[in-house]
């Protein structure tokens, strides 16, 4: 469930943000993104965007599977590998034992980075008087991965960033 500061994260964009901006909504379809949108936007305002066919639930931003290291701290993972002789490890460029490499994550997020700059790009100008804000609703790890991806970086780029739950972080497309 989201903490006490992730909720009051939430609630100040609720009070600030402003929903009739927002050309689309992405969120993860993992519980924990499903209740933040819906603290986010609210009733009325989700209703509504639904309505319009502007969220989409996908699982192209849902959390990293981390197959079986699903649950552990990097130090558990650290010592796991050690003591069965495997090498150290680095989720921006091995697979997860049993989940999913950086490339299959790297894919999923191009693609809908792909969908974003569609959604944007008509608006690009400022002259079409239409919202073009996307809002993504989704996870820590996820999020740090899509910002390597939005601005271009390769997954293994070295690229250290905090994302705290219910943290908001605004990016922008431009074209050259």
């Amino acid at each position: 469930m989201a903490s006490p500061k992730s909720k009051a994260q939430a609630k100040h964009w609720s009070d600030q943000g402003d929903p009739s901006k927002l050309a689309h909504v992405f969120t993860s379809p993992r519980q924990r993104a499903v209740v933040t949108l819906d603290m986010l936007l609210g009733p009325t305002h989700k209703d509504r965007l639904e309505k319009e066919g502007k969220v989409t639930v996908t699982e192209d931003i849902t959390e990293w599977d981390y197959g079986s290291y699903e649950g552990l701290k990097p130090h558990e993972i650290k010592e796991s590998r050690a003591e069965r002789g495997l090498p150290k490890w680095d989720i921006w460029t091995m697979v997860c034992e049993g989940g999913e490499s950086a490339e299959a994550v790297q894919e999923r997020l191009d693609r809908l980075i792909g969908e974003i700059c569609k959604l944007q790009t008509p608006h690009m100008d400022g002259k079409s008087g239409q919202p073009a804000d996307v809002l993504i609703v989704a996870h820590g790890h996820i999020l740090r991965a899509f910002t390597k991806r939005w601005l271009l970086y390769p997954m293994a780029f070295q690229f250290t960033m905090m994302m705290e739950p219910g943290a908001i972080g605004i990016m922008s497309l431009r074209q050259s």
